[in-house]
């Protein structure tokens, strides 16, 4: 895997992540110690406040769960930390394919050439002004317009050129966030988008080389990647998550918010069954919470309210696929984490909408000392921040050339490149 940016040496071996979600904030601090695996040494999490579908909306509130959710991992690590990995949530990213090449003079490709091929900052004129760099994968090669080059390195020839996939942010969003760790008096190691975090935790290795959708279900947003042949090709996200559940049942059982919460939790499906209608559920009323009084209404009429928000969900997930030119190129499998995806039923569901063969649930890869209440699919894009932060290479960038970039259609690259590989 390649990044855009150096990678920052974790200070003291130690290497912190962070989650601003839109309902939970969560930091996780490990330990690396020589080629050993990373330790988790501090868990913080607090209940997120200032963030809408992923953006900063309140910045002193964000400020406030951020020092609290960083303050506790600190406490149970019993050290600080400086810098941060930090996830991009939201839908203030885009993903796009771009292609070009450069004159190497017939000589051997070597490290060099690569840096410069590969250095994203050069497609600054080619991008919208109000977006910034945060990852540009190379998904392929090609020397003398031979394509389905792998590795170039040690090949001759008078052209080489890539197929590099720029995942772009707003830069702005980047700004809120920049401005709310500096008020914490943190730094930012990296930054990754919440998909391709939550990927790194989530998947395993021959998912991503035969092809697999993740759909990431978190509180206020619902992220897409999309991997074939070991990279990262496609990511989308949609403003839409559990919260919309929650607030769905609290407006259709006028209950409070939490209340909401919990009757999902312990009696919601996103399927009916049978015996739905004669399981009854207590409702407190909204402004009754003193008295204590409830209402009392069927099961069925809790999953009636669920069912729908979650099929919309994966509607929006399938018609993002199918705009972008991936519904049928991202192969049969689909990958679900996120806290939502806790919801029973869901699996179901995502195999009916999206008409996918394969469905699997997914928590994060074991890090050790991981304890079992923070090991769950909520914690996914935090846990695959921490994987990429101690497993992927940092890579040096020139900026001596300005590649000119190709104005083939999207989809045609799409589709080009996938004739390439196959």
């Amino acid at each position: 895997m390649h990044r855009e940016q150096k990678q920052a040496k974790p200070r003291n071996g130690l290497v912190a992540a962070l989650d601003i979600g839109t309902t939970k904030v969560t930091c996780l601090i490990a330990r690396q110690e020589g080629t050993r695996p990373p330790r988790i040494i501090g868990v913080g999490h607090h209940v997120s406040k200032g963030v809408h579908h992923g953006a900063i909306v309140d910045m002193d509130e964000v400020e406030t769960v951020v020092r609290a959710a960083v303050g506790a991992a600190e406490e149970m690590a019993g050290a600080n930390v400086h810098d941060v990995w930090v996830a991009v949530s939201g839908a203030h990213f885009k993903s796009r394919l771009v292609a070009y090449d450069i004159g190497i003079s017939g000589h051997e490709i070597g490290d060099q050439d690569l840096r410069k091929i590969l250095d994203a900052s050069r497609l600054t004129g080619e991008l919208p002004a109000d977006q910034e760099v945060v990852h540009s994968i190379p998904v392929g090669y090609s020397i003398d317009g031979n394509k389905g080059v792998r590795d170039p390195r040690g090949m001759f020839g008078n052209r080489l050129g890539v197929n590099l996939h720029v995942v772009t942010a707003s830069t702005n969003a980047l700004r809120n966030i920049e401005t709310c760790l500096h008020r914490c008096h943190l730094g930012i190691g990296g930054r990754v988008i919440s998909p391709y975090a939550s990927a790194m935790s989530a998947l395993v290795e021959d998912e991503m080389k035969l092809g697999v959708t993740l759909i990431d279900l978190g509180g206020g947003t619902t992220s897409i990647s999309v991997f074939f042949d070991g990279e990262l090709i496609h990511a989308d996200c949609v403003p839409v998550g559990g919260a919309n559940v929650t607030n769905d049942i609290a407006r259709g059982l006028s209950t409070p918010v939490q209340h909401a919460e919990r009757m999902k939790t312990l009696y919601g499906n996103c399927m009916p069954s049978p015996s739905d209608d004669r399981e009854v559920i207590k409702v407190p009323l909204i402004g009754e919470e003193q008295t204590g009084e409830t209402n009392t209404v069927p099961r069925s009429m809790l999953v009636g309210i669920i069912r729908p928000r979650m099929e919309e969900t994966f509607e929006l997930v399938r018609d993002r696929l199918n705009a972008a030119g991936f519904e049928k190129l991202s192969g049969p499998r689909v990958v679900l984490t996120g806290g939502a995806s806790l919801l029973p039923g869901v699996r179901e569901m995502a195999g009916e909408v999206l008409n996918k063969a394969q469905v699997r649930m997914a928590k994060p890869r074991y890090l050790e000392g991981m304890a079992e209440a923070a090991s769950g699919p909520q914690f996914s894009v935090c846990a695959g921040l921490i994987s990429h932060a101690i497993e992927t290479p940092g890579r040096i960038i020139g900026r001596a050339y300005q590649p000119k970039v190709q104005s083939a259609s999207r989809l045609g690259r799409i589709g080009q490149w996938f004739r390439d590989n196959f």
